[in-house]
């Protein structure tokens, strides 16, 4: 409850403020025309996302940014959606993609020093996958796995699927 109190008095307070600068009428048509523009650009900058999903998904890559991408720009289109100056002006800075690359940027550095696992996964996801299977136990001393038959070196058999 009080952060929609705050909200509302900020919303409040930016509106006169712009109204008592530029008039009530030029700040109403500010306020349409952003949500009009934003929620159309939102749903460009939206299609765009999901072409990009769709396209790491068919590479078998991971989205994780396109992913990133897509729920930043829906968050965008709520704000947008939100009647407000403030709400508008935040909505527009998640959908324009350069503001969006410097929000993504910081949420995946927030995530992986949260979460340690997700850094590493983010990097491995970068290289070559090796679908492979590994024969033998393993030593004990950090060497590599030798099968307990064979006196030679280790051979994995596999293939790079990239």
């Amino acid at each position: 409850m009080p952060f929609v109190l705050l909200y509302l008095v900020v919303e409040i307070a930016a509106f006169i403020a712009l109204g008592s600068w530029i008039g009530f009428a030029a700040t109403l048509l500010v306020v349409l025309a952003s949500s009009v523009i934003g929620l159309l650009l939102a749903r460009r900058e939206g299609l765009r996302a999901a072409q990009a999903f769709a396209e790491a998904a068919r590479s078998r890559e991971v989205a994780h940014s396109e992913m990133t991408d897509g729920m930043l720009v829906a968050a965008g289109g709520v704000l947008l959606f939100v009647p407000g100056l403030v709400t508008d002006v935040l909505g527009l800075l998640l959908v324009l993609p350069p503001t969006r690359a410097l929000v993504r940027r910081r949420i995946v550095a927030s995530a992986e020093r949260r979460s340690p696992g997700l850094r590493t996964a983010r990097i491995r996801s970068e290289g070559p996958i090796v679908d492979a299977e590994v024969v033998g136990e393993p030593t004990y001393d950090g060497g590599p796995r030798r099968r307990p038959d064979a006196a030679g070196p280790t051979v994995i058999e596999g293939t790079i699927v990239d």
